[in-house]
């Protein structure tokens, strides 16, 4: 961290250089797997001549030239440390006017060690007949594609010029043609007038076809899954946005279209500007995992519009953007959906809080990022004990009064950055001015370092169990052997339901393998083409140490790359047969993204 700034992940020297624009001019070595061209970041100076270099974050990225116009300038790149890189040093020997921008041209190429790009082969594809490639730059990933200032603290607006002899996508709209072009390379141009951070700076190619989902939305996959993922999507996705309008403010990118995106995908949903990228797992044949959906076009306003300043306050994009999606279900679906998504998440985030048992430090809202890869203490903590803090404080003015600030605090950071002491300044400042002498003593008795510094649970709030209580029930029923499953028992639920009776059988004691085996066979849950349930019934499986299981859960990790799925089934795997495991991962290592590789990786114990 340099002088002038507050994000302990960038080696950059952003207190003195401001990027304003960001240009991306490269093509696309589908052969070599990699970008070959340049990049221009238009920087303001931000001193009066006293910052004599640019100092730029990178990672395993190959530099060939900088200059300033015709200029070629003199530059370093100073020896790499991890986690955060190689910073590029650029001299810039008579420095510049406070307020005066300089456009800087950097000639680069990615390299084989790139964490921000997964090149698939076409055998990786579902039609077998193209490659394809994909970027994932959240957290600090971005610097292994081209130099910048790798910080959520700035934002810049970005022009997209990729070629490719595939169709291209961006986070920004297109401009100008974009016919496919089959057989030969071709420009695609994008323009992102929002300013946004490097993270959310996001290109795919490959065979690529598009249908539309609503009057502001297409899909974008391979031309095998189109119809499907047309159908998935195409209820609700128009629905989400009105509500999503209302609740906030109406939204501010123009198009919002989703990228299903081929199977190693790391995440859920990637909240990339324009285009979500999405995984396949949504699509599931019933429209019940949607809901990721509604997550990624809340993140238009909590984290795109208004962002964290660094990773350390990650749970104002994450919490507030839980806490935007279960109002949008609760729109669409009573406000009991609220409260139930809000038992699914509490227990996600009470195993959050187990895995870090040993380094409670991370389950902290604010966690401290020096020295540290954002990607080590990513988990739900961020998510839900973020939603129980933005929640909370709903509980503490009432909603109709909260309904008033949210778009106020939309509205104020807009474009900007902040980090939780401003958010709570944000708070206080427009309750204590809101006109309501009871809300403003109740608001007085908010322990914000309590809140945002405790570690573990925060305190439990009451729920509606009311769509919950069934599926408890049905798992009290097998607490005993003498009961006698039938399919009968869940044909009136849900997927959710079925995960939180999955999930509340995980917490008695471990089912016999017997009974594990029963369970998946009789709610047909091994065969189930729902990801997230089946990843459920095998974990349980895995931990009744049913070995016929692991054969299954070894298949499914051959298929899917979601890492919500992928690490815990790793995991499980790894305490009951290592051999397996370990085999498991080397067959597959190649299919995952370098970002889940790393991960489970560290998860087994082994290096990549």
């Amino acid at each position: 961290m340099t002088a002038g700034t507050r994000d302990p992940s960038t080696l950059s020297n952003y207190g003195a250089w401001r990027t304003t624009h960001t240009t991306t001019n490269f093509t696309l070595d589908f052969q070599n797997k990699k970008l070959v061209g340049s990049v221009i970041l238009s920087l303001q100076s931000q001193t009066e001549r006293e910052s004599k270099e640019v100092v730029l974050d990178s990672r395993f990225v190959h530099v060939d030239a900088v200059k300033v116009g015709d200029k070629p300038l003199q530059w370093d790149l100073k020896p790499f440390t991890e986690p955060l890189g190689a910073p590029l040093h650029v001299s810039v020997p008579e420095g510049v006017a406070k307020g005066d921008t300089i456009d800087m041209v950097i000639d680069l190429e990615t390299t084989s060690k790139c964490t921000a790009l997964q090149w698939l082969t076409p055998a990786q594809t579902s039609n077998k007949k193209h490659p394809y490639m994909f970027s994932q730059c959240q957290a600090i990933n971005a610097r292994s594609i081209f130099p910048c200032q790798d910080t959520p603290d700035i934002k810049s607006t970005f022009t997209f010029n990729i070629t490719s002899e595939l169709p291209v996508v961006a986070s920004g709209v297109p401009v100008g043609d974009h016919e496919a072009a089959p057989g030969r390379s071709k420009v695609y141009t994008f323009e992102q007038k929002v300013p946004i951070p490097s993270y959310l700076f996001a290109v795919a190619s490959g065979d690529i076809a598009t249908a539309k989902i609503g009057p502001r939305s297409v899909v974008a996959t391979g031309p095998n899954e189109l119809e499907a993922c047309k159908w998935e999507l195409e209820r609700d996705m128009e629905k989400f946005m009105e509500i999503a309008d209302k609740l906030v403010f109406p939204y501010k990118w123009g198009e919002y279209n989703v990228l299903v995106l081929p199977p190693s995908f790391p995440y859920g949903g990637m909240e990339n500007p324009i285009y979500t990228f999405a995984t396949p797992t949504i699509i599931s044949g019933d429209r019940q995992n949607v809901d990721v959906i509604a997550h990624e076009l809340a993140h238009s306003w909590s984290g795109n519009l208004v962002s964290n300043s660094s990773w350390e306050h990650f749970w104002l994009n994450e919490g507030w953007t839980m806490y935007l999606e279960r109002r949008i279900q609760a729109a669409i679906h009573g406000d009991a959906e609220f409260d139930f998504s809000a038992i699914i998440g509490w227990k996600a985030l009470e195993d959050a809080i187990e895995q870090f048992k040993d380094i409670p430090e991370y389950t902290q809202l604010i966690i401290k990022h020096d020295n540290v890869d954002p990607e080590d203490i990513y988990s739900q903590v961020a998510y839900e004990k973020g939603f129980h803090m933005v929640y909370y404080l709903e509980t503490v003015v009432g909603r109709e009064a909260f309904d008033k600030f949210i778009p106020h605090y939309f509205t104020k950071w807009s474009g900007k950055s902040l980090d939780s002491w401003e958010f709570r300044d944000t708070y206080m400042d427009f309750f204590n001015n809101f006109g309501d002498e009871g809300i403003k003593k109740k608001i007085a008795e908010i322990n914000w370092e309590d809140r945002l510094l405790s570690q573990g649970l925060p305190p439990k709030p009451h729920f509606d169990t009311s769509l919950a209580d069934q599926c408890y029930s049905l798992a009290k029923k097998w607490e005993t052997d003498l009961f006698d499953p039938s399919p009968d028992d869940v044909k009136d639920f849900n997927a959710n339901q079925k995960i939180v009776f999955l999930d509340a059988l995980t917490q008695g004691k471990p089912l016999s393998a017997s009974r594990a085996r029963q369970l998946g066979k009789v709610y047909e849950l091994s065969a189930s083409q729902n990801v997230e349930l089946k990843s459920a019934f095998y974990q349980i499986a895995i931990k009744a140490e049913d070995d016929t299981s692991y054969a299954g859960a070894a298949e499914l990790l051959g298929q899917v790359g979601r890492m919500k799925y992928v690490r815990p089934l790793f995991r499980g795997l790894n305490k009951v047969d290592r051999q397996l495991a370990l085999e498991t991962f080397e067959k597959n290592r190649e299919f995952y993204h370098p970002i889940c590789k790393g991960m489970v990786a560290k998860d087994l114990g082994i290096k990549v």
